[in-house]
């Protein structure tokens, strides 16, 4: 028994170990390159300064406030929106029991992108009202994000509450609900743009594309807490996924809290997706395609399959700004068109793959 229990955490711990490795190689190579290249051990010594240990590299001082000022803070707001949307994404599957589920399923993308393009058009009123209200200018700068993080959660909620009848969530309500939801958010956004002017329109346009390019270290601490807390939680639902992919009837018997088990996913799906959307616009395919690539490497068992699409959907959604950064540079490509132009074949490809399937 215990022979074989250390074979499955060895099991466990190599491809863990290797999305690790690679995660650390791309944040490296992430920090260095652009229009000013810092090479990787100058990017490792000047990381190093901080914690005390100098190494004997040469790292003049304008390397230094670049990395620190303008490189690191978009790397970890990449690291931790790819890992939002991967974990989430890989959550949602199991509550679908889908593969092909999306985060934006349950109406996250759809209710923040409404709530975003209503608050650009919106905008100048939004801000004499703050102003009137003698808010603080920290709070002012960051409106738009509280507001569409608000409205995001606001979309979901009336989704859950759609699919919940005698006190239990009906999953496929739950689909449909949000299908619906999206439809409405989608026409009520394509109201804002209709009424938005020449420059209102070009900023629901890019924030519809998705862009990191606003990061900063205060945008990083607003969105760690709300991607930390269901990176931690989430995987210890995994063993309540694996038997919840057995089928209610069986999990239930099992002894799985069912409702609580689909609330608290719903919940921690949401914190990760809603605070991502907020300060980045709408990202897409990380949620769907790279929790399904990683089912494909180390098979359906959630307890590696959720912190191993956490992993990868962080190193993919560097690299997809690392090129939407330097493709067209010093022009900046919006995020999302990478990762759709990368992501759009792969979900074709497991299109055909669940049709195959079928027919056999």
């Amino acid at each position: 028994m215990l022979k074989a229990k250390s074979t499955t955490l060895k099991a466990f711990g190599f491809p863990l170990s290797a999305l690790s490795i690679l995660l650390l190689l791309v944040i490296i190579l992430a920090t260095g390159t652009g229009a000013l290249y810092i090479s990787p051990l100058q990017v490792i010594a000047i990381l190093l300064q901080k914690t005390g240990i100098h190494l004997p590299v040469d790292c003049p001082e304008h390397l230094t406030a670049v990395l620190w000022t303008i490189r690191l803070p978009r790397v970890l707001l990449a690291v931790l929106i790819g890992g939002g949307l991967g974990i989430a994404g890989a959550s949602l599957q199991g509550l679908f029991r889908n593969p092909l589920a999306d985060p934006a399923l349950i109406g996250v993308s759809f209710g923040a992108s409404f709530t975003a393009a209503l608050l650009i058009v919106l905008e100048t009123k939004l801000y004499h009202a703050l102003q009137g209200m003698q808010v603080n200018s920290v709070l002012q700068s960051y409106a738009r994000n509280l507001l569409t993080f608000l409205g995001a959660i606001l979309t979901v909620l009336i989704v859950f509450r759609l699919s919940v009848r005698g006190g239990r969530t009906i999953v496929p309500v739950m689909l449909l609900s949000g299908i619906a939801i999206n439809a409405l958010c989608n026409a009520f956004t394509g109201l804002m743009t209709y009424l938005a002017d020449n420059e209102q329109l070009r900023s629901i346009t890019f924030w519809t594309l998705g862009s990191l390019g606003g990061a900063s270290w205060q945008t990083v601490w607003g969105v760690l807490p709300f991607v930390l807390i269901p990176a931690l939680m989430l995987p210890r639902l995994a063993p309540a996924l694996n038997v919840f992919a057995l089928g209610e009837r069986e999990a239930m018997h099992s002894g799985v809290k069912i409702d609580k088990l689909k609330t608290q996913l719903i919940i921690y799906a949401t914190m990760a997706v809603a605070s991502g959307v907020a300060v980045a616009g709408v990202i897409g395919f990380i949620g769907l395609v790279v929790p399904h690539i990683i089912r494909h490497i180390t098979g359906p068992d959630h307890r590696v399959l959720i912190p191993g699409a956490a992993l990868a959907g962080a190193s993919l959604l560097t690299l997809a700004d690392l090129i939407s950064r330097t493709i067209m540079a010093p022009a900046e490509l919006p995020v999302g068109i990478i990762t759709a132009i990368a992501g759009a074949p792969v979900f074709m490809w497991l299109i055909l793959k669940e049709k195959r399937t079928m027919l056999l």
